[in-house]
């Protein structure tokens, strides 16, 4: 029996947790020297180079190898989770849990590349990333490549997506944030961007990291030490920043729809992951409510052919923690926005995340959980239908 026990269900976030070398054979070595190494700490590097020595020791040690595949979900995450690095370990972590597929984001890869500190580099450590995360993603069609793809620069997007798309990407992430600290996404720039990735039928997505806007550092100034990040996981994250998480996905939403680009591409797809989702009910409202205020002076909300939270029902899935009530966002907001995540193998995914969500959604009739654990994914990556459960679990 799988972990998805007979259901169908597809993970819209889970990640490579990138050993040291993991850029290493597709990036010039003088660059590789001047990002510096992955894990650069002494100290914590040590432990993280310790971890992953050990998770790739247990390959010839079947006791070891048996023992972290009968705990994939409930045992060792991060670095020591099962799969975290090892193509071949993933695919039978899959088998294990039996998801019809999943996204893939990288980890700390993200963080080397924007320690570049000019666009030349950015962009190499971009492609190069790419090229590891599609390489890792290449032995099984269950594993989704999400590329990378910095929108610093538009014509270098648009090249470093073509590279992604003959590579397999299944999906891409973008910053949160303005471009570069000077357009927004809504600008015509950007329009030779969502237009290919509507023409190659893949959608954008936003991730905790890239962009995400945290605690301004004036706030930390409070006189006492500073608190420890959530039990080490993927993102570092303390609790006045998970307050800030879906600050930025709001602001770019909120230009993707201003500006017209859900207008101008009513084709185009995207998901916001792992930043929460228990605000998008009150989101959709406050649109609406703005938009009626402002609809009579204001010549471009004029433009627009539908209210904005219908933008957002058409175009954008959230994937919401597992420790929030996904049954209450269901009931407040309809099943049609939200997607299952485990986040394998981070920690923050937690030790159930399946049990967790059903236990939020009493009262969910059958279809809008299939529409949570399925359709939604399924209509996000334009997937062809599939039955609510399997044949044979």
């Amino acid at each position: 029996m799988t972990y998805a026990a007979g259901r169908v269900i597809h993970d819209a976030d889970s990640h490579t947790m990138e050993t040291g070398d993991w850029l290493a054979p597709y990036l010039d070595a003088d660059l590789l020297t001047s990002l510096g190494a992955l894990y650069g700490d002494p100290e914590s590097g040590s432990r993280i180079l310790s971890i992953i020595d050990s998770s790739k020791a247990r390959k010839a040690d079947p006791a070891a190898d048996a023992e972290a595949r009968a705990n994939i979900i409930s045992g060792a995450k991060g670095w020591a989770g099962y799969g975290a690095f090892d193509t071949e370990e993933r695919v039978k972590a899959l088998d294990w849990l039996g998801f019809g597929s999943q996204l893939v984001f990288p980890t700390f890869g993200l963080g080397l590349v924007r320690r570049a500190r000019d666009q030349d580099t950015l962009y190499k450590a971009a492609y190069a990333l790419n090229c590891a995360q599609a390489d890792f993603c290449a032995a099984d069609p269950r594993l989704v490549f999400v590329a990378f793809i910095p929108l610093d620069d538009p014509a270098r997007a648009l090249e470093l997506l073509g590279s992604a798309i003959e590579r397999g990407a299944g999906a891409v992430l973008v910053p949160a944030n303005a471009p570069g600290g000077e357009r927004s996404p809504g600008h015509p720039d950007y329009d030779p961007f969502w237009s290919a990735l509507v023409e190659n039928d893949i959608p954008f997505t936003l991730h905790i990291g890239p962009g995400t806007m945290t605690q301004p550092k004036a706030f930390h100034n409070n006189g006492r030490a500073r608190s420890p990040d959530l039990h080490g996981g993927g993102e570092n994250l303390r609790f006045a920043d998970y307050t800030c998480l879906w600050y930025a996905p709001q602001i770019f939403l909120t230009a993707m729809i201003y500006d017209g680009v859900f207008e101008r591409f009513p084709k185009l797809r995207g998901a916001v992951v792992e930043s929460g989702a228990g605000w998008v009910p009150d989101f959709l409202r406050q649109l609406d409510y703005a938009y009626r205020s402002f609809k009579r002076t204001d010549p471009y909300l004029q433009e627009l052919t539908m209210k904005p939270s219908e933008y957002i029902r058409r175009a954008v899935k959230f994937t919401p923690f597992p420790d929030e009530d996904v049954g209450l966002m269901i009931r407040d907001a309809g099943p049609d926005l939200f997607m299952f995540s485990s986040d394998y193998p981070h920690p923050e995914g937690t030790r159930d995340p399946l049990g967790k969500f059903e236990r939020t959604m009493e009262g969910i009739d059958e279809d809008a959980r299939d529409q949570f654990f399925r359709r939604n994914y399924e209509q996000l990556l334009n997937m062809p239908g599939q039955p609510a459960t399997l044949a044979a679990a």
